[in-house]
């Protein structure tokens, strides 16, 4: 018939297509010669689609991409939706960010019949949003996204917009609105029922917000409950099998992460668990092992998230190595961070404050004190992270304490990290760390009896969630201060159980001055 040679075209350009590797310049020949011949116009919008889409992914050539998906968008529904979620993407690889949003906002509003692509557009928005900082928009419309699946029946599709609302609410600190949030979100994925990968992703991503959370608060003990459950959960997604169940309701087309980042992603919140609570083998056993499974997944897949996952890993196990004196490696991991950083602006914009940071823990651990204030400093300009900001200022507090003679600037950072009143954060592990920044100081000043409160504050608040760091800092500092005072039974007593602690963490300078008070 007379589209015959069209057909055959369009499998010829499949064909090649899909060859491994892709042969790109024969795909874009084949559909080339279709558009010449004049095929039917619905034909003729979906080679211009698939020409714009094999550029776009294939090739450098983001002219000719864009020229190709401009001729598709006027076209039929199928076709235009397609054509404006990759044009978008395309304006956005270009910095012409302010042209993608008003051909998304378009988009949705005409695609309301087509539940596919309204909910993914609005993701698609949604995103654009977020990576722009302007987390409220973003907000608005994951608020929309849930409300439309709602209605047009797709449970687990709204559980991904709330669930997703959720993630943004807690970046924002807007602790109010997340607790709600989480709990409707919690009632949705127990009472769905649906194909149980899908069920189990969603359980995962709402106990990974929940676990963050916790840790976010400082609540290391707390989290336990949470963090067991998403353990298990993860295991019973590894041993289900991925049957591509095509959902009966199009708008339940969409999943949140691989299988495979889902378990790195759980390695990581543990990972970051055991480093806040001061297990430290266990956070480097955990590291090891998501590292391991990252290098894997990066051979095969170019997605960002996991460069992301590479270098929060990292973060965490630096600090480790700094605590258990292991030094010269932690300096190459951070040349490692600095190296993924620089493959990507979006990471180092998002990173530079902890990197400095880690430096200046570095600097503090090879007792160069000045780099340290230099560093702690420049982090501190680089910042708007509160929780961030609230440990930056402990460390560089610790920096003055130790330099013994910029007491005008000691005053000022005690006064704005004070954990008596308007402490800035709500961090259980953070205020009770800026107790003990105190007792230091009352220390340093011969001031003992003020030093013991607030290092027995301090053990209340660690003692409470299991921070054996701060606990193991406590009791040494404690006997250290009975031991100057000339009480030498009760600081063993604080001693004895400060190395104990302190071999099991494992923490190096914790052992060293207990074993110094030991003599």
């Amino acid at each position: 018939g007379g589209e015959s040679w069209y057909l055959a075209l369009l499998g010829l350009a499949e064909h090649f297509r899909t060859s491994s590797p892709p042969k790109v310049r024969l795909c874009v020949h084949c559909l080339q010669a279709v558009l010449p011949r004049k095929p039917p116009a619905r034909m003729e919008a979906r080679t211009h689609l698939q020409l714009g889409s094999v550029l776009y992914h294939h090739t450098r050539n983001g002219d000719q991409a864009r020229g190709h998906l401009e001729k598709a968008i006027p076209q039929f529904e199928d076709v235009k939706f397609e054509a404006a979620s990759l044009l978008s993407e395309l304006y956005c690889q270009e910095n012409s960010v302010d042209t993608a949003k008003p051909l998304l906002r378009k988009a949705i509003q005409i695609s309301q019949q087509t539940p596919y692509w309204h909910c993914r557009l609005l993701f698609q928005l949604a995103q654009l949003h977020t990576l722009e900082k302007d987390l409220v928009s973003a907000c608005d419309l994951l608020g929309v996204g849930a409300e439309y699946a709602r209605v047009v029946g797709s449970e687990y599709t709204r559980a991904l917009f709330l669930l997703s609302k959720g993630m943004l609410l807690l970046m924002e600190r807007k602790l109010q609105e997340v607790h709600p949030l989480l709990t409707l979100c919690g009632q949705i994925v127990e009472n769905w029922q649906g194909n149980p990968i899908q069920k189990e992703s969603l359980r995962v991503f709402f106990l990974v917000l929940q676990v963050t959370h916790y840790l976010d608060a400082g609540q290391v003990k707390s989290v336990k409950p949470c963090l067991k459950q998403l353990q298990q959960c993860i295991q019973t997604i590894s041993t289900l099998h991925d049957d591509e169940i095509l959902p009966s309701n199009p708008a339940d087309l969409f999943h949140w992460l691989p299988k495979e980042h889902m378990c790195v992603l759980v390695y990581l919140v543990t990972v970051m668990h055991s480093m806040q609570a001061g297990y430290l083998e266990k956070a480097q056993k955990y590291t090891d092992k998501a590292l391991m499974q990252l290098e894997k997944l990066k051979m095969l897949d170019c997605s960002p998230i996991l460069s992301s996952f590479q270098v929060i890993l990292l973060e965490h196990i630096i600090m480790c190595r700094l605590v258990t004196g292991h030094k010269a490696t932690a300096l190459q991991e951070i040349s490692q961070v600095c190296q993924l950083c620089q493959q990507s602006p979006r990471l180092f914009s998002n990173h530079a404050a902890q990197l400095h940071t880690l430096l200046g823990l570095y600097c503090i651990s090879v007792n160069c004190m000045d780099n340290a204030e230099a560093q702690f400093t420049t982090a501190l300009r680089l910042t708007t992270h509160q929780e961030l900001w609230a440990f930056i200022v402990t460390n560089l507090a610790s920096v003055y304490i130790r330099e013994g003679n910029r007491h005008q600037e000691l005053y000022s950072l005690l006064e704005r990290i004070n954990p008596d009143h308007n402490f800035p954060v709500s961090s259980h592990c953070l205020r009770a760390a800026a107790f003990y920044i105190r007792g230091l100081f009352s220390f340093f000043q011969g001031r003992y009896n003020e030093a013991k409160r607030f290092l027995r504050e301090t053990l209340k608040m660690s003692n409470a969630e299991d921070l054996n760091r701060l606990t193991a800092c406590s009791l040494v500092l404690l006997g250290h201060i009975f031991y100057v005072l000339g009480n030498h039974r009760e600081s063993n007593n604080m001693v004895v159980p400060a190395m104990q602690l302190a071999s099991k963490i494992p923490d190096m300078s914790v052992q060293l001055w207990s074993s110094a008070l030991l003599r």
